[in-house]
C-alpha cells in the first residue's frame, strides 16, 4: 500500500512539473509564403526520388526470388 502511495505521488509531481514546461509554447507560427513554398518543393523532391528507389528495391527482391527459383529448379533436375 505504501508503494502505491509513493508511485501515485511521483506521477502527480511529474505531471505538475510538466504542465509548466508547455507554458511558453504559445507562439503562433508565422512564416511567409516563400518559406512554405520552399518546404513544399523540398518535400516534392524527396517524394519524387522515392519512386526510383522503390522500383530498384522491387527489382532487387524480384531478382533474388528468381535466383532462388532457378536454384530449386537446377537442384530438382540434378536430383539433389
Amino acid at each position: 500500500m505504501k508503494g502505491l502511495r509513493v508511485i501515485s505521488g511521483t506521477v502527480a509531481m511529474s505531471l505538475a512539473a510538466a504542465s509548466s514546461a508547455f507554458a511558453g509554447a504559445t507562439r503562433v507560427y508565422s512564416s511567409s509564403m516563400l518559406v512554405l513554398a520552399f518546404v513544399g518543393f523540398l518535400a516534392l523532391v524527396v517524394a519524387i526520388q522515392l519512386i526510383p528507389a522503390v522500383m530498384t528495391l522491387f527489382g532487387a527482391i524480384k531478382g533474388i526470388a528468381r535466383k532462388n527459383e532457378n536454384v530449386k529448379t537446377a537442384n530438382a533436375e540434378t536430383g539433389k
